[in-house]
């Protein structure tokens, strides 16, 4: 037989082994466990049966020259044993050659034929620890013509007669060494699976991003609304025919494919979301004959129930419905796996926002009744030192008073409008200067149409503490001033005034949160702009004097 009908013989049942392992790595079970990143001990006994297979399939199919089995047994040792290692290498190595020799025990080249594929398992498994992915293919080839030299070295100096031991190298050595080129076709195209593995994980989570950064913004206000533009976005994304998000009792959102049905019905959810729910298990639910549905009013054939989790367990689950039956993909479930996890994830950050924006409150609050009674006892005092001396100018300053505070008692909101707010400043300034007289003066620096809410008894509690602390201890004689000021899109509030300067000693307990409990005026302002607008108070030594500020 000639050479290049060797050759072309070759090619032929390399290309039958090739479409035979394609044929392998398509079915289910089998094209897992290739796209392993990690194979266990029973993964790697399967690969070396399959790969063991190919080579004893490669041995029968063979052609005969003087003797010999000219075959493509070497593709699979070594294509095994350049993947997954030494134990596929040498395990389908030993297998593929013993077979080799007992099927012809007494043939001319059995024996270097059955060493030579061992040695083909060896050093392949050998290369696959030392060379890169993506130069396999070529190792694998460099694998398959040393192994086959080898073999060919083994028959010149073990076969008999040795005439024809030349003539069978002489015919088969070349055909041979082309036909390891399916060497390299059979570990692209393994790799090639494994990509595919990569490649669609790398789109779920691209997908599974995008769908997260669209649905974020509806995450920070749950309600029934954002709950269906959820289900919207999560439907448009993964191309499904409806979806829906339900609590553990009822339908919180359903969009999609007979939506009306379910559209403000409050309806409970199905036994089966119950039992998915109940027992924390992802449920793929398919009718079995083409005329049913699962749903009495719609027509749906396939849904997907994955249960949602925070900390606490159970909290409701994601569906996901096709009016198609069918079997879901892996990669459809990992991804409806992976976007209810986000979904979990986004719905504990919600309820953990809600908690802390409750909390913020309830400092706010505490924080805001301690300045009330402060401010209350000082007003009082003033009020008493006038009772006496002059009743007009006390009853003048308790109307002021009153006013002031049944304000402070109206207020629902931890936030007021601005002007509100320097109204009770004045009141409160009214009541100050009745005590230092002309002694005290106030000067106001406030530019016009300034509409924005600040936090109730902010200011109050600086100019306060600028009067008490600034001026007085200066001799009871000093100007206060105050401002408020735009600056682009932030307004600036400032107060200062030219008595005795803060002691550095208070601004550093200040900053550092370590201010005595008895100290409440600035530290109690600082603290609420931080709950709310995560910055405090700017203090600042003037000589003389002291200027705060903050930004809205």
């Amino acid at each position: 037989m000639e050479k290049g009908t060797i050759l072309l013989a070759l090619i032929e049942k390399s290309s039958l082994i090739i479409v035979l392992f394609i044929i392998i790595s398509k079915l289910k079970g089998f094209k897992y466990i290739f796209q392993k990143d990690r194979h266990n001990i029973k993964d790697l006994i399967i690969i070396s049966i399959i790969f063991s297979v190919i080579g004893m399939l490669g041995t029968y199919n063979y052609i005969d020259v003087d003797g010999a089995r000219a075959n493509t047994r070497i593709i699979g040792t070594v294509s095994g044993g350049i993947l997954f290692g030494p134990f596929v290498g040498i395990t389908s190595g030993i297998i593929a050659g013993f077979n080799r020799y007992i099927i012809d025990i007494n043939g001319i080249t059995s024996l270097p034929c059955f060493i030579s594929t061992v040695f083909a398992g060896i050093l392949s498994g050998i290369l696959s620890k030392k060379v890169k992915d993506e130069n396999k293919w070529f190792y694998g080839i460099l694998c398959g013509i040393i192994s086959e030299s080898i073999g060919m070295f083994l028959i010149y100096l073990l076969a008999s007669p040795h005439n024809t031991a030349i003539n069978i190298i002489r015919q088969i050595y070349v055909p041979m060494i082309v036909g390891q080129v399916g060497i390299g076709l059979l570990v692209t195209i393994s790799q090639s699976i494994k990509r595919e593995k990569d490649e669609i994980a790398a789109f779920q989570s691209m997908l599974a991003l995008n769908i997260a950064n669209k649905t974020l913004p509806y995450f920070r206000t749950i309600n029934e609304e954002s709950l269906e533009e959820i289900c919207r976005i999560i439907k448009e994304e993964i191309n499904s025919d409806a979806v829906s998000i339900t609590d553990t009792n009822r339908i919180l959102a359903y969009v999609g494919k007979g939506e009306e049905v379910f559209k403000g019905n409050n309806l409970s959810i199905s036994s089966i979301t119950k039992e998915a729910l109940d027992n924390n298990k992802i449920l793929n639910i398919k009718v079995d004959k083409d005329e049913q549905s699962l749903s009495e009013k719609i027509n749906l054939k396939t849904a997907l129930i994955i249960p949602l989790t925070d900390s606490q367990g159970v909290i409701g689950s994601l569906k996901i419905y096709y009016t198609e039956k069918h079997n879901m993909s892996f990669s459809k479930k990992s991804l409806a796996i992976g976007l209810s996890n986000i979904i979990s994830t986004l719905m504990e950050i919600s309820k953990i926002e809600k908690i802390k924006e409750a909390k913020n409150k309830a400092e706010i609050k505490a924080l805001q009744t301690q300045i009330n009674p402060h401010f209350l006892f000082n007003a009082l005092n003033t009020i008493t030192s006038f009772i006496r001396i002059n009743p007009d100018k006390a009853r003048s300053l308790i109307i002021n008073l009153s006013t002031y505070m049944r304000y402070n008692l109206e207020v629902n909101s931890n936030l007021i409008d601005i002007n509100k707010e320097l109204e009770q400043v004045k009141a409160y300034v009214e009541i100050e200067q009745a005590r230092f007289g002309d002694k005290l003066k106030v000067i106001y620096d406030i530019d016009e149409d300034i509409d924005v809410k600040i936090p109730s008894l902010i200011i109050q509690p600086l100019v306060e503490n600028a009067i008490i602390h600034g001026i007085r201890e200066n001799g009871g004689s000093g100007t206060a001033k105050i401002s408020v000021k735009k600056e682009n899109d932030k307004i600036k509030v400032c107060v200062e005034n030219d008595g005795i300067s803060i002691n550095d000693n208070i601004i550093e307990k200040v900053y550092n949160d370590n201010m005595p409990e008895n100290k409440i005026g600035l530290y109690n302002v600082h603290l609420r702009l931080k709950l709310i607008y995560d910055k405090g108070l700017t203090i600042n030594k003037l000589n003389p004097g002291t200027k705060i500020e903050f930004y809205i």
